[in-house]
């Protein structure tokens, strides 16, 4: 095996042992026992718009693949904006990716945890919240939070492991869509997109 490719194994195993780390200790906020796969990271970054001067809004990057994704699909890192509640997490990802704005705190809680960027417009979200591991209101209020931060018709992308949406429909307060399903993932993950009704 040539040494690139021992380096790139040598970093997925690091990535991987730091998630189960956080999984372990914090198995209510981390949603999945390994890291999103790079073919689902890609697959929800690619609904930012990098000619957009609005920031993006990333919610759960724990060990920071979407994060990659979401600089690699064209996005400065300083229009970046990414929402941590572990404090492991947050630490790993500020030291890997010094130009994104990461902060450590609930993205149930935004005004709070936005702080001085709590009237900024967005121009998507891009979410790997464990939606299904909180009760559906606590949900249905985390979407209907972020469409009230969102350029018209933009999109908040969400990962989730189950069959349907992990948020209920309300066709009046928000549409929602079957973005992908991602087999290349462990476990197979389903994309889901909500926006504002037209």
């Amino acid at each position: 095996m040539n040494f690139r490719l021992k380096e790139r194994f040598g970093k997925k195993f690091d990535e991987e042992i730091r998630f189960f780390k956080g999984w372990k200790s914090n198995m209510r906020a981390v949603g999945s026992i390994v890291p999103t796969s790079g073919v689902t990271a890609r697959r929800m970054a690619s609904v930012a718009d990098p000619h957009s001067s609005l920031p993006v809004l990333e919610l759960g990057p724990g060990t920071g693949v979407i994060t990659k994704a979401i600089l690699e699909r064209g996005i400065k890192p300083e229009r970046l904006v990414s929402i941590e509640f572990s404090t492991d997490f947050f630490n790993h990802l500020s030291s890997r990716f010094p130009a994104v704005n990461f902060i450590n705190g609930d993205a149930f809680d935004l005004d709070k945890t936005l702080g001085t960027l709590r009237d900024e417009t967005f121009d998507c979200v891009i979410s790997a919240v464990p939606l299904l591991n909180f009760p559906m209101y606590k949900r249905v209020a985390l979407i209907e939070d972020l469409l009230s931060r969102m350029a018209p018709g933009r999109p908040v992308v969400q990962i989730s492991y189950g069959p349907l949406s992990p948020v209920i429909a309300m066709p009046d307060r928000y549409q929602i869509s079957h973005f992908d399903f991602v087999v290349r993932n462990i476990p197979p993950a389903q994309l889901w997109v909500y926006r504002k009704p037209h």
